[in-house]
């Protein structure tokens, strides 16, 4: 992995989960960036959890250990908004996924950024034209919506909304190219944008199928991971759907869409699950068993293995 020559002065609001890693890939591309938290701990911490997310990358040789280095140097931490701001060609909000408080975050930083700087919420889903619907620039505001984690996942969702201008759009797809990401066009803002309306329709038929009995949570994730989700990391829906021929997929369609489901609410299995606090990993149980050693282990392989499958498929072959 090597620098990029980007020297776009860039701020990012919040340093968590999503805000450390968007700053650390921004600066190791050459970015200024400044980095604002409102909490003094989740601010002070942001270098050093910086640091450890390179581990991976120094073990698989995608960085040098000086790039670490010149990645902190790169990266102000502010604890005062109008500094976060000042200067700004870019801001990016990595705030709570709240519509209520990204207007109230969006409302201050339109007042202290410099007229020209562009906007943007890291959204998974909420509506970008519902966040600048009370400023009085929505057209410098829009979406990128980075994958966790962020200093990892290539893609990121650009969305437009109806306000956004064509010159902010542009603007951040050439930032986000020019620090090694690659931007997925949004021309619509719709809610869940594309990642999360596709993965969210493949999660309720994943729990449909254990709710109805037909098959347990582990196979249900190992048949993603040994079958069809293996290709998926090279070929998308749409080239693997041409593959086997449209005319299949026709046929297929015409006699099975009806078997899926299509509920428009939460399975009452997640519902149950919901109500007696088994929410996944941050309780210790949720559709599996989740111990803190298991989860540690686990995240820590991810990133490894994200990394060694980027390197085999990407760039796409003919890009």
């Amino acid at each position: 992995m090597t620098q990029a020559a980007s020297k776009h002065k860039v701020g990012v609001l919040g340093a968590g989960l999503m805000g450390h890693g968007i700053a650390q890939l921004l600066a190791l591309g050459g970015c200024p960036v400044t980095l604002f938290d409102q909490d003094p701990q989740m601010l002070a911490s942001a270098p050093e959890r910086i640091r450890r997310n390179f581990e991976v990358f120094l073990k698989l040789g995608m960085v040098a250990p000086e790039q670490v280095d010149q990645t902190l140097a790169n990266i102000t931490l502010c604890d005062d908004m109008a500094q976060l701001c000042a200067g700004r060609e870019f801001i990016i909000e990595a705030v709570s996924e709240n519509l209520e408080v990204k207007q109230a975050v969006f409302a201050v930083l339109e007042e202290l950024a410099p007229a020209d700087c562009i906007l943007a919420s890291n959204t998974s889903t909420i509506s970008i034209q519902k966040i600048a619907q009370d400023l009085k620039t929505p057209e410098r505001v829009l979406g990128t919506h980075f994958w966790n984690p962020p200093q990892v996942v290539p893609g990121v969702e650009v969305i437009k909304s109806p306000a956004t201008s064509d010159r902010a759009f542009a603007a951040m797809c050439e930032l986000l190219a020019s620090v090694g990401k690659k931007p997925i066009k949004v021309l619509k803002d719709v809610p869940g944008f594309i990642g999360n309306r596709m993965q969210h329709a493949l999660w309720r038929e994943a729990i449909q199928l254990v709710e109805r009995g037909i098959a347990s949570a582990e196979d249900v994730d190992d048949v993603v991971r040994y079958c069809f989700g293996l290709r998926m990391a090279f070929l998308g829906p749409l080239a693997t759907a041409d593959l086997a021929g449209l005319d299949l997929t026709y046929e297929i369609h015409k006699d099975f869409l009806a078997e899926l489901d299509c509920s428009p609410e939460p399975s009452p299995l997640l519902a149950e699950k919901y109500n007696a606090g088994q929410l996944g990993a941050k309780s210790g149980q949720g559709f599996h068993a989740w111990t803190p050693e298991k989860l540690s282990q686990l995240l820590a392989r991810r990133d490894e293995v994200l990394l060694r499958i980027l390197g085999v498929v990407l760039p796409p072959e003919g890009e």
